[in-house]
């Protein structure tokens, strides 16, 4: 144990005099989580929409303030032409057209039906699909409104819906988002620095100098690992202040459960890092392949797509992904207030990852350097 404290001391001399390691541990994280956390947000709004008005009537004018007054569109143009509309939509400056025929008002006057043209850009097919929602939407409402009219009494609904947000009432994206950045800003940290200053040590020539020191491989490797894990914590504690005081959650679960799990998950990504470095013999070639594995985790996490929605090969890819299991927990401790036995297979399933993950590290290091 005296061993371990003394490579202990020994690294966090070496990190605080590295003016280049305290910077990425303590500053970047952190202006990454507040960027993201407002910046992340895959709601759809303020969609642009371009009007080609034939019609100009009263009821015409009438289904574009109805679009005007959505919070979802702005009116960024109008014209006469289907020619200008498109160029607007080729250029990128608008994502929807919204074209309204002539004798429109005629036809509905009439109790006809009058046919409405929109065009959309389906690039982004999610974006696409929320466009022509909340454009029937609109549509609807105005059909109802034309109705209203031609009978002259309220048409109501056969079936009334009352709903009621749970977890997250004022359905703000940043509560939804901020739990599972957190989560990618202690692995990549865990992670990153954990193989590169491993890897460092092989180029400045320390583990061979170490390697001749009655020190064992584990009081060097547990020597090395738990700066990061201490500091990881450090983090995740200032991560979970900044996530109350500026994005303002509210933490419904155990914040000691948080941290326990954080103990079981640690040393995880720090196995990874470690077994990195086993199979890198320079810093760059760390950095590619923690990168390599970092991008895979991240999009397969659930945090930006969810896992649900993917195609059944790659849900089960899914199962091997650390990332995965914390961002799960966190939103369901953090946001639905989930207790240790809704949680219990995240610990068992992060328990056996860690040991698996280890002993592989250890045996490849013991194998490269011997």
């Amino acid at each position: 144990m005296r061993t371990i404290l003394i490579i202990l001391r020994k690294e966090f001399i070496q990190i605080s005099r590295n003016m280049t390691i305290l910077p990425i541990l303590f500053i970047m994280p952190f202006i990454q989580l507040i960027l993201l956390g407002f910046a992340a947000d895959f709601e759809v709004k303020n969609l642009n929409l371009h009007v080609i008005d034939n019609d100009q009537s009263a009821f015409s004018r009438a289904l574009i303030s109805k679009y005007s007054g959505s919070p979802y569109f702005n009116i960024v143009n109008s014209s006469f032409r289907d020619e200008a509309a498109m160029k607007d939509m080729k250029k990128g400056e608008a994502d929807l057209i919204l074209e309204i025929p002539q004798k429109f008002e005629n036809l509905l006057i009439n109790r006809q039906k009058s046919p409405v043209h929109l065009s959309i850009d389906a690039v982004n097919g999610v974006k696409a699909g929320l466009a022509n929602a909340y454009s029937s939407m609109i549509i609807r409402d105005y059909n109802l409104d034309i109705l209203k009219q031609a009978t002259g009494r309220e048409l109501l609904s056969p079936i009334n819906i009352t709903s009621r947000s749970w977890f997250n009432p004022s359905m703000n994206y940043s509560t939804f988002m901020v739990p599972g950045i957190l989560v990618l800003l202690v692995t990549m940290v865990g992670i990153f620095l954990t193989a590169i200053i491993i890897v460092r040590e092989k180029e400045i020539g320390t583990i061979e100098q170490l390697n001749v020191t009655p020190i064992k491989k584990y009081q060097f490797i547990i020597g090395k690992l738990m700066p990061f894990l201490l500091i990881a914590l450090v983090e995740l504690t200032i991560g979970l202040i900044v996530a109350k005081l500026i994005f303002h959650i509210q933490f419904q679960g155990s914040l000691l459960l948080v941290y326990s799990f954080a103990l079981v998950y640690l040393p995880v990504v720090l196995g990874i890092g470690l077994l990195i470095s086993t199979v890198s013999d320079t810093q760059q070639q760390a950095m590619f392949i923690s990168w390599f594995f970092l991008m895979i985790f991240i999009l397969m996490s659930g945090l930006f797509t969810p896992i649900e929605s993917m195609p059944g090969w790659a849900q089960k890819i899914t199962w091997f992904n650390p990332i995965k299991y914390f961002i799960e927990f966190m939103r369901m401790v953090l946001l639905k207030g989930s207790t240790f036995k809704d949680v219990t297979q995240h610990f068992m399933i992060m328990a056996i990852y860690a040991v698996l993950v280890n002993l592989l590290a250890v045996w490849n290091y013991k194998k490269v350097s011997s």
